[in-house]
Formats: C-alpha cells, structure tokens, sequence
C-alpha cells in the first residue's frame, strides 16, 4: 500500500510539473483556434515549443507511475489522491503566473484535502 501511495504522490508531482510546463508554453504561444484548415501548423508549433514538448514528457512520466499505482490499488481509492494536484497547482500557478486566489477556491481546495484524508484512512 505504501509503494503504491508512493507512485500515486511521484505520478501527481510529474504531471503537476508537466501541467506548468504546458501552460508556459501556451502562454508564449498565445491564444490557438482548432480549425481543420489551421490544425497541423497549430499542432507542429505546440510541438516544436519546449513548454508543450517537456510538459507532454513530464505528463508521460506522471502517467507511468499512475499506471504502477494502479497495479497496486483500487481506481476507487487512487483517484481522489490525484486531486492532490489541485492543491499544488493553485499554489503554483499563483506563484507563476499571477493567477488570483479567490476564497472560493481556497475553499474547495481545502475540502478535497479533507475528502483524500478520509479516503487515506478508510
């Protein structure tokens, strides 16, 4: 179980780091319209940024270990540990990019805190 949780903590870091990544990399891209006409120039040049590229790596990494997770427990009893994420990600993107904080999500960050505590002790 703790080799598990283990995974589940290390696949939320990589994929929260890989988040970031990808919003940098969006950010320096600007805002993109999924046309058929424009969507392979779009594409090549989110693949080519290395935001986007190294956030999709990081997420893949994430992905692997959450796989490993899997193997060990219950979906039922994962899944909310990946909420955890919400709670790094609303630190760091406060922190990186300027994004504000409301009470509200404040709020709901708190309560998925208490949900994945009493899902860690069930």
């Amino acid at each position: 179980m703790q080799t598990a949780i283990l995974y589940i903590l290390v696949s939320v870091f990589f994929s929260t780091v890989g988040q970031l990544l990808l919003k940098g990399g969006m950010n320096k891209l600007g805002s993109v319209t999924l046309s058929l006409n424009g969507l392979i120039p779009t594409l090549w040049r989110m693949a080519v940024n290395p935001g986007v590229f190294f956030g999709l790596a990081l997420y893949l990494v994430g992905t692997i270990f959450w796989l490993a997770a899997l193997s060990r427990v219950d979906l039922s009893y994962a899944y909310p540990f990946a909420s955890l994420s919400y709670v790094v990600m609303l630190l760091a993107s406060w922190m990186m990019f300027d994004e504000k904080i409301t009470l509200a999500r404040i709020a709901g960050t708190i309560f998925i805190c208490i949900g994945v505590l009493v899902i860690y002790r069930s």
